[in-house]
């Protein structure tokens, strides 16, 4: 039996310039976070049969991977030349379609346990490379690179991405009190909506390559004020952090129509009004969770306001491991 297990990650810069209609001509750069809140993958070596059975929100029992129907599955067995003898299942404990990067982690846990399975030793980095890959190259899934690094490297990092694809990975230098008050000061709520990000995404791909202006420009503005939230973090100022968050939002919304809607507008305008400095729709947009960055004294009226809309909290930490693999026996 094996078990992995990668993190999610909450973006808090340069999301969008990480996909390669933009980086390709312009370079892109992310800051992120993992957080304590994982997707795994149980892989079970058969001892007789040769069937592949996999288990997510379904069950699928085939002969062949060529067989199976969920095409990140499907494309890492093709991949990795796993072709029978094996049960794999993936738990998450977050929902998936709420813009936290679940299908990116999905593919590093899910390769980090093919990999172990297989005997091999794949460098960290190597392994963010290949599940971007097997997601936007064989199941030309659009996406950008930041998923499957966060997922591959967890922690307070950010990506430098030069016009030929490679990625510069480097954690954030923050002080102590940077570090643990940061998480206190993001509240996270679910806002119960799930979406296709694919949609968002493949909009923006388009208008990108079809050198729409204000697209354009707006990831120009986005990568500017992830430096700029970046050198906040780094010089300890919270408050500036905060504001630059609101800042990041309000351009973000240009990008696409369907980046947000009146209940979203209405909650983060209660959620400022309650004394929050700033937040925006975590991912592509649309709907999933809502962050806040919010001063010690209004948290409570935050969480309040947000309790009385019916939204759910989520508690969380930063994650510094990146994928792991558990178990191996």
């Amino acid at each position: 039996m094996i078990t992995t297990r990668a993190p999610l990650r909450i973006p808090l810069g340069g999301g969008g310039t990480d996909l390669p209609s933009f980086y390709r001509h312009h370079g892109g750069s992310v800051l992120s976070v993992g957080i304590d809140k994982y997707v795994y993958i149980h892989l079970n070596r058969l001892k007789v049969e040769r069937f592949i059975r996999v288990k997510y929100s379904q069950t699928e029992r085939v002969d062949d991977a060529r067989d199976i129907a969920h095409p990140l599955l499907r494309e890492a067995l093709l991949h990795t030349r796993v072709n029978g003898g094996i049960e794999i299942s993936a738990m998450s404990d977050i929902p998936g379609r709420t813009g936290m990067g679940s299908s990116g982690s999905f593919t590093v846990a899910l390769l980090a346990a093919l990999h172990a399975h297989k005997r091999e030793q794949v460098p960290i980095q190597d392994l963010a490379e290949e599940a971007h890959y097997v997601e936007t190259g064989r199941a030309a899934q659009p996406a950008g690179k930041h998923d499957h690094y966060l997922g591959a490297f967890g922690g307070l990092t950010t990506l430098e991405i030069d016009p030929s694809g490679k990625v510069e990975v480097t954690p954030l230098p923050i002080s102590a009190h940077v570090a643990e008050e940061l998480p206190n000061s993001l509240v996270v709520f679910f806002t119960g909506i799930q979406r296709e990000s694919a949609d968002i995404l493949a909009q923006q791909d388009r208008d990108t390559k079809a050198g729409d202006s204000a697209v354009i420009d707006g990831l120009h503005e986005i990568k500017q004020i992830g430096y700029d939230i970046r050198d906040a973090l780094v010089e300890g100022d919270l408050d500036r952090f905060g504001h630059l968050m609101h800042h990041h939002w309000q351009t973000k919304k240009k990008r696409s129509e369907k980046m947000t809607n009146t209940r979203i507008d209405r909650w983060y305008e209660q959620g400022i009004e309650a004394g929050a400095l700033g937040g925006k729709i975590l991912g592509a947009g649309g709907g999933g969770f809502l962050m806040f960055y919010c001063p010690a004294e209004h948290r409570w009226q935050l969480r309040e306001q947000m309790a009385q809309e019916g939204l759910i909290e989520m508690h969380f930490r930063f994650d510094m491991e990146g994928v792991k693999v558990l178990m191996n026996a």
